[in-house]
């Protein structure tokens, strides 16, 4: 029964780092294909441009998989919808397929032609991917932050794992408040990145992506995590 339970417990961090990397990595893909000129696409506005560019499936195929791994993504629940991880990351997945099938106002005359969507209902594109992004600085800052285990002998590091996931969470929010101001060229871009560059860290994070033992385990987790598999596995379900 505790193999099966540490299996499901690595099954759901190996999912968590698989939604942390599609978020970190998908702008920065983006933007390296269109170093090339075999991909015949310049650097977009906004990652949401790459929709009407050679880079299409890329951009609507990596937030489809966001979109159904974070439906699939089952938490702990909680009484507060704020902190409620289900009901978060299921209304999360939705708006990414939202975002990813409406798109946003073409800069073209040849992006007509790219889509069937009645462009009047961009305005949608906007709204799915506001609460898009709110949903994950939520998810930062209020569900990530519950549960570390309260281990008096480890002090709190400033790599301490709420700490990340609060700077993630607000940072998150910031660049939202951001992206509508033409502050610079690429603006848009910079902060879309960036906000998904935070998104992905904070769940790489809760998926331990570096690992928890040692040092890390320490200043991270506050976990004095062993590197044997049984006795990790007494440590991580105890015995009723």
């Amino acid at each position: 029964m505790k193999e099966i339970q540490l299996h499901n417990l690595f099954a759901y961090r190996r999912l968590r780092r698989t939604i942390g990397y599609l978020g970190f990595f998908l702008p920065i893909i983006l933007v390296l294909l269109s170093l090339f000129h075999f991909f015949s696409t310049k650097i977009q506005p906004s990652i949401s441009h790459y929709y009407y560019t050679n880079l299409r499936e890329i951009f609507t195929g990596t937030l489809c998989a966001v979109g159904l791994f974070l439906i699939c993504y089952k938490g702990n629940g909680n009484k507060s919808i704020f902190k409620n991880d289900n009901i978060l990351t299921n209304v999360a997945g939705f708006m990414a397929f939202g975002v990813a099938f409406i798109p946003t106002d073409p800069i073209y005359e040849t992006c007509l032609q790219c889509t069937l969507i009645n462009f009047s209902l961009t305005w949608l594109h906007y709204g799915f991917a506001a609460v898009l992004f709110v949903i994950f600085a939520l998810l930062s800052i209020n569900v990530f932050t519950i549960g570390q285990q309260r281990n008096t002998d480890i002090p709190v590091s400033m790599f301490n794992e709420n700490k990340i996931y609060k700077i993630c969470g607000y940072g998150i929010l910031i660049c939202v408040v951001l992206v509508p101001f033409k502050l610079f060229a690429y603006s848009t871009l910079v902060f879309e990145a960036l906000a998904l560059w935070l998104f992905g860290i904070s769940w790489l994070i809760k998926g331990r992506a570096l690992g928890d033992e040692g040092v890390i385990g320490e200043k991270v987790y506050r976990e004095h995590n062993p590197t044997d598999t049984q006795e990790a596995v007494e440590k991580a379900i105890p015995t009723p």
